[in-house]
């Protein structure tokens, strides 16, 4: 995940609004500014309503699939029919001649949409499963740990970075040097080493017990790898904070370093930390589904985007909707949540020039 210089800034640099034109700030919060800005980015808030959509389609996966499907997202349909039409039609061919045509043995059913009454909308895999449910199930459980790890990552980076750019010294030397470690690995490689290993037996450490197929194992390993990437521009911006004029008086009138730090720091890194936030959501999702089609994220027989179009790759020919379909949920989600965050970047910015009409 790349950062951008330009997501670095402090809420109490929003007086540079008051250059905008026919504008004022007196008695204006930054947050109230930021929002005046945010609801005139009509795509940045359509792309906000799209991601919206597709989280509440995945939460409702459970009454979807007991009340219109009747199919769970495991469950094997091999060797069964269902009625379209009146006719009878094999979930999974079984190959031989109809009428003077040869049919081969093993095709999934294509998507039906809604003419079989709201099953195999998006047809069967090769194994007579509903795509449609396992698409919902799977796309809750890619949200599960893309937005679990964006919350874990930036806990931890939010906190490693106020203590190394507050106390500096040889707290920050040791978070830095940590920094550096996970830097120095690819993500991707050092996400799929340690995936693969807690996938076979799980973490069993310090009293702690996760189970190899728990989306806790992709979700830690996630948030692990990409920690230093939201810690260090945040430290950066702690650093350069603290030698400003309110942190020293707050230190002059006897405040606690912790009250320094989630006081007078933090709410000056605020808006960064929710445009991190916003994105590393997306990049997440993208890092999970990397994750499973390889093996080394969500564990089969739980399903999600990326074992989704692990499954559906060997029969990209026959049946190219088992890959085609996740592949463009997974767009979808990923572009909605980075068009967002650059619109909250952009509104959260006060050298952005918006004109404030009142």
């Amino acid at each position: 995940m790349a950062t951008d210089s330009s997501t670095e800034f402090t809420l109490d640099s929003a007086a540079a609004l008051a250059a905008d034109e026919g504008g004022t700030i007196e008695g204006k919060s930054p947050w109230l500014l930021a929002w005046r800005r945010l609801r005139r980015n009509y795509v940045a808030l359509a792309f906000l309503a799209l991601f919206f959509l597709i989280v509440i389609a995945c939460s409702l996966a459970g009454p979807y699939a007991d009340h219109i499907a009747k199919s769970g997202p495991n469950d094997n349909h091999l060797g069964e029919t269902f009625e379209r039409g009146g006719k009878q039609i094999p979930i999974v061919s079984k190959g031989g001649f109809v009428g003077d045509k040869f049919v081969s043995g093993g095709i999934p059913i294509g998507p039906q949409l809604w003419h079989a009454d709201g099953r195999y909308v998006f047809g069967a895999d090769n194994q007579g499963r509903d795509v449609a449910v396992r698409l919902l199930y799977g796309g809750l459980n890619s949200l599960k740990v893309g937005i679990g790890s964006a919350f874990v990552c930036t806990g931890f980076a939010l906190l490693f970075a106020l203590l190394a750019g507050y106390f500096g010294g040889w707290v920050d030397w040791v978070i830095s040097r940590f920094f550096d470690l996970i830097w120095a690995f690819p993500v991707l490689l050092l996400a799929i080493a340690l995936g693969t290993a807690l996938s076979i037996n799980g973490f069993h450490h310090a009293g702690i017990n996760i189970a190899a197929g728990s989306l806790w194992i992709p979700t830690l390993v996630i948030s692990y790898v990409l920690i230093p990437y939201i810690g260090r521009p945040l430290r950066g911006q702690i650093l350069s904070l603290r030698e400003k004029e309110f942190v020293e008086a707050a230190t002059a009138q006897g405040a606690s370093p912790l009250r320094v730090m989630f006081s007078e720091l933090l709410p000056n890194i605020a808006s960064s930390v929710l445009v991190f936030f916003a994105l590393i959501i997306a990049n997440n999702i993208l890092t999970e589904a990397g994750l499973s089609f390889l093996g080394a994220g969500v564990q089969p027989p739980n399903p999600s985007w990326g074992t989704l179009i692990a499954d559906g790759q060997s029969r990209i020919v026959t049946a190219p909707w088992l890959a085609i379909i996740p592949g463009i949920a997974i767009v979808l989600t990923v572009l909605s949540l980075n068009i967002f965050g650059d619109g909250l970047r952009d509104a959260l910015d006060p050298r952005a020039k918006v004109r404030m009409e009142h």
